[in-house]
């Protein structure tokens, strides 16, 4: 087992242990209120996992490179942001299906893209940033969104 996981684990317990001792009460409040939340997103989770086993099965390795290998390069980067601008999956979901990817011989810079892309733009939103804080505001928003995962992307490919 991976060092992190078991660091990251063992901090979680502790905080835990921390708040039953601190005060019982509201330790099995936000227990309940953590369990609900599970219970929330847990079909989305479901749903990707399924996902990313079906695009396993169906769809060998070297053809998701194709697409998304450094081959495709900046071209792959535009067109992965643009799907991570127009998906609305929640950011904790989206992280096994960036690993999946990575797995299958996808660029850093191109998951780069779709992660950053996928947090910074919300097209399914838009109507209600509009409404919320004007047009221009919300289009400025994701527009510089969407720049910004761009060259975060790019450059993590120069870094990585």
């Amino acid at each position: 087992m991976d060092f992190t996981v078991v660091l990251i684990n063992a901090l979680a317990l502790g905080a835990l242990l921390f708040a039953f001792v601190k005060d019982r009460e509201k330790a099995k409040k936000a227990l309940k209120v953590a369990l609900k939340s599970l219970i929330r997103i847990l079909p989305n989770v479901l749903a990707i996992i399924i996902l990313i086993g079906l695009l396993s099965a169906f769809i060998p390795p070297e053809e998701i490179a194709k697409f998304t290998g450094e081959q495709s390069g900046f071209v792959g980067v535009v067109i992965t942001a643009l799907l991570g601008a127009i998906l609305y999956i929640p950011s904790l979901i989206s992280y096994p299906l960036a690993g999946s990817l990575l797995d299958s011989g996808a660029s850093v810079s191109v998951v780069a893209a779709f992660i950053t892309s996928l947090t910074m733009v919300g097209l399914v939103t838009l109507p209600l940033e509009i409404k919320e804080m004007g047009k221009e505001m919300a289009l400025l928003r994701n527009g510089l969104g969407f720049l910004m995962a761009i060259a975060i992307a790019l450059l993590m490919g120069v870094l990585l």
